[in-house]
């Protein structure tokens, strides 16, 4: 008994020393975050690895671990302790925010591009003193607060951070916990904007293909291009605004103007003539391009579906990849007659929120690709449900991504763990700061030759904030950084939604 005790004793120490040199030798590695590293000086077994490999005896490191050492708690100890936030200056104002931990520890979230940070405020009282490692059981509690597109922006940032958080105390990427990853490097798309020439739209997509190696485009087919040409559209001048156009995005202070009108109802019809001018449009891109690389197409503008047939059979020699939105993503029975319709694949969804709405398009077989945002979709977990189930009926997925660099690794990490993704927008390719707004554990390079790089070790998304960089790209709609947000900290109604 006595010799069994004694080898017991070995044998719970040479484990004791193996496991304290291992989490020593990762504190010391360059590619460990400076959270991660925090953790781990605190969570060494509580004290007691570590005070082992220093030296002391067994006895005296129970007794050194008990009586002075305050020790911080298992990831099953973790809670919610706060929850801040920066406005930067990506697409309008995009707020990333930074939920705290007991632990040292953060994680780190965004709200969909260009909506309102107290979208994910208002949140803040409902996960107070959450382990943030229970993910799915905190997203159920938070998921009501969500809706379509940028109304969702609240409960997918603090989903995101969630992730974030608990891939740090585990030690794995975010890819891991949702359940492995099918590439180790996500295909981007490039948003090319309409240029005001041949000449500038040449050099936007020299620069994306030549000079940074994407190879997949995107491209706007707006009827926007018709301004000022006569003949071309029917019913436009009523729609106009004081600028003569026919703005899609809207106008906040005129509820009746075109942009704010659903695409059949503003009976804005395309002349011949003004086919033939964005056939004209479309195969100045291709020349330019080339057949080797895929262009997809997106905002036409608000005209109904008869519409949105014609023009798609009229682009279909070019060999588009995708028509995107073409009619909103609520009308069904819509998208199947323009799938039916046109040869050339057909995509929606950026602005859908969970799987359930996603289920009537693929479930009819409506378009031939879903393209959540995961900002908007219900976050990593959601998203990657979304792709297993569109699937099982044979339709790929792409990802609509608008923000900063935290949503971008969010979607990466999704991507990566999808079998039947196809490709990644990255918005942002001409702001040459926007990258710089973080840092990768690790340093392995974010974006390289049109791909996204996934993390194989790096614990959650794999970034950190660059807060030099980050402070010179603070809003102005709001300069605070980071700052407490104690007013929201107060429960002040009862959420639950049953009896």
């Amino acid at each position: 008994m006595k010799n069994t005790l004694k080898q017991l004793i070995a044998k719970s120490r040479a484990e004791d020393k193996a496991y304290a040199q291992q989490r020593k030798a990762e504190m010391m590695s360059p590619r460990t975050g400076d959270d991660r590293r925090n953790f781990l000086k605190k969570t060494a077994l509580g004290g007691i690895a570590l005070s082992s490999f220093m030296g002391y005896s067994f006895e005296d490191t129970i007794a050194e671990t008990t009586s002075k050492v305050k020790r911080a708690s298992a990831p099953s100890e973790l809670k919610i302790t706060d929850m801040r936030y920066v406005v930067t200056n990506v697409m309008g104002g995009t707020p990333i925010i930074k939920i705290e931990t007991n632990q040292g520890i953060h994680g780190l979230g965004e709200v969909r591009d260009a909506a309102d940070v107290r979208y994910a405020l208002m949140l803040k009282s409902r996960i107070l003193g959450e382990n943030p490692c229970n993910v799915e059981k905190v997203f159920k509690s938070i998921k009501q607060f969500g809706g379509p597109a940028r109304q969702a922006g609240g409960v997918c940032a603090v989903e995101m951070a969630l992730w974030d958080l608990c891939g740090k105390a585990y030690n794995v990427p975010a890819w891991q916990l949702l359940g492995g990853r099918y590439r180790d490097k996500v295909r981007l798309y490039a948003d090319t904007p309409e240029a005001n020439s041949p000449e500038e739209q040449q050099r936007l997509i020299n620069f994306r293909v030549k000079e940074q190696g994407y190879t997949w485009l995107k491209m706007d087919v707006s009827i926007g291009e018709l301004k000022g040409k006569k003949d071309t559209v029917v019913n436009g001048k009523f729609w106009e605004d004081s600028k003569g156009s026919l703005s899609q995005w809207g106008d906040q202070r005129n509820f009746m103007s075109y942009g704010n009108t659903m695409h059949p109802f503003t009976q804005i019809q395309i002349t011949e003539k003004g086919l033939e001018h964005l056939q004209q449009v479309v195969e100045d891109v291709r020349n330019m391009v080339g057949y080797e690389i895929p262009i997809s197409t997106d905002h036409y503008g608000h005209f109904d579906m008869n519409n949105n047939i014609r023009l798609a059979k009229a682009l279909e020699k070019y060999r588009l990849a995708w028509f995107e939105d073409m009619v909103p993503w609520q009308y069904t029975e819509q998208w199947k007659e323009i799938t039916r319709s046109i040869d050339t694949p057909t995509t929606t969804g950026e602005d859908i929120y969970l799987l359930k709405d996603f289920l009537p398009l693929i479930h009819e077989r409506a378009v031939d690709i879903v393209h959540p945002d995961l900002a908007s979709s219900g976050g990593l977990l959601e998203t990657k449900r979304i792709a297993d189930y569109a699937e099982e009926f044979g339709i790929a997925m792409a990802m609509h991504q608008a923000g900063t660099p935290v949503s971008f690794m969010a979607n990466v990490h999704c991507a990566a763990a999808s079998q039947n993704f196809l490709a990644l927008e990255h918005h942002s390719v001409d702001l040459p700061w926007w990258e710089d707004l973080v840092t990768t554990v690790g340093g392995f390079k974010m974006i390289d030759k049109g791909f996204a790089t996934v993390p194989l070790t790096a614990p959650g998304l794999g970034i950190e904030l660059n807060e030099e960089v980050l402070k010179k790209h603070v809003h102005p709609k709001d300069k605070s950084y980071f700052e407490p947000t104690d007013q929201w900290n107060k429960l002040m109604s009862h959420d639950r939604t049953y009896s």
